[in-house]
C-alpha cells in the first residue's frame, strides 16, 4: 500500500477561491474585512511569514495592514497599539507576530487582543470557547488539519486518534477539535513511556513535536492517517516533517507531504478566521 497524499496546497487554492467570494459578498454591502499584522523586530523567519500572511490576504480580496516595529519598542507601547486596533472598526482581525522580543511578555499581548478580533485562536477566551464548545476563532494550525480530514471525508465518530505534542498552538487544541468530533483522543508528549504501543493503536496520527523522524513506519497502523505538522531541515538542508515519510507513505492510507502539507493551510485559516470575525462584525453592525 502506499498513502494517498492529503494535497494542502490544493485545499488551500479551494478554501481561498472561497473565501475570496464571501468578502466579495461583504465589499458589496459596503464592508472590506481587515487584518493588522505587528511585527516587532527583524526576526528573518517572522519576516517571511509576514509577507506571506499579507500576500495571502491581498490575493483574496481582504484589507491588510501590516505595522513594523523596531525590536526596542516598548510593551506599553505594543499594548496601546493593540487597543487602538481593537478599536478600528475597519480592522476585524488583529495578529501580532511570535515571538516578542525578550522585554515583552506575550502572553499579557496576547491577552490584550480583543477576543473578537483574535484571528489567530490563543486568547484564554478563545482556548476556553474551543474547550467548551462555543463560537470562538480556533487555532489556525490543528483548524487547517481538521479541514484536511474533512476533505477526505474522513469519519473521525469513534475513530482512535493520537497527537503527538501538547503545545498550547497545536497539540491540545488539536486534540479538542478531535474530540468535539467524537474521536477517542490520546495525547503523547516528551515524558510518554512508550510512544508506539500508544501509535500502533491509531487510525489517526497528528505528529507536531518539532523534531524529525518522531514517527517512523514501524510505528503506524495499517491504512492510519497520517497528518505531519513539524517543520525541520534534513542534513542536506532539506524542509521535512516530524515524520519518517518515505517510510511511513508504504504503510499509512492517507499522509500530508512537508512541504505542502499542513502549512499552505495556516495561513488559509487565519483568512477564515479574519472572514468570518468580519461577517460577524457585520451581522452585529
Amino acid at each position: 500500500m502506499t498513502a494517498a497524499l492529503i494535497d494542502g496546497n490544493a485545499l488551500s487554492k479551494q478554501l481561498r477561491s472561497e473565501v475570496a467570494q464571501r468578502a466579495a459578498a461583504l465589499k458589496s454591502r459596503g464592508l472590506t474585512p481587515g487584518l493588522a499584522v505587528v511585527l516587532v523586530g527583524d526576526n528573518p523567519a517572522s519576516q517571511v511569514y509576514v509577507r506571506n500572511k499579507v500576500k495571502a490576504c491581498e490575493d483574496s480580496g481582504l484589507h491588510s495592514v501590516l505595522e513594523k516595529y523596531d525590536a526596542s519598542m516598548s510593551e506599553a507601547d505594543l499594548l496601546a497599539r493593540v487597543d487602538a486596533l481593537n478599536n478600528d472598526p475597519a480592522i476585524h482581525g488583529i495578529l501580532v507576530q511570535l515571538p516578542l522580543p525578550a522585554h515583552i511578555d506575550a502572553q499579557k499581548v496576547i491577552e490584550a487582543i480583543s477576543p473578537l478580533k483574535d484571528v489567530d485562536g490563543f486568547h484564554i477566551a478563545s482556548a476556553g470557547a474551543l474547550m467548551t464548545g462555543m463560537p470562538g476563532f480556533w487555532p489556525c494550525t490543528p483548524y487547517g488539519c481538521m479541514k484536511m480530514l474533512e476533505s477526505i471525508g474522513y469519519e473521525l465518530k469513534g475513530k482512535h486518534a493520537v497527537v503527538i505534542g501538547r503545545s498550547n498552538i497545536v497539540g491540545k487544541p488539536m486534540a479538542l477539535m478531535l474530540l468535539q468530533k467524537d474521536a477517542t483522543v490520546t495525547i503523547c508528549h516528551s515524558r510518554t513511556a512508550d510512544l508506539k504501543a500508544q501509535t500502533l493503536q491509531a487510525d489517526v496520527i497528528v505528529a507536531a513535536v518539532g523534531r524529525r523522524n518522531v514517527l517512523t513506519a514501524d510505528m503506524v497502523k495499517p491504512g492510519a492517517v497520517v497528518l505531519d505538522v513539524g517543520m525541520n531541515r534534513n542534513d542536506e538542508g532539506k524542509l521535512c516533517g516530524d515524520v519518517d515519510f518515505d517510510g511511513v507513505r508504504e504503510v499509512a492510507g492517507h499522509i500530508t507531504p512537508v512541504p505542502g502539507g499542513v502549512g499552505p493551510m495556516t495561513i488559509t485559516m487565519l483568512l477564515v478566521n479574519t472572514l468570518e470575525a468580519a461577517e460577524r462584525a457585520a451581522l452585529g453592525a
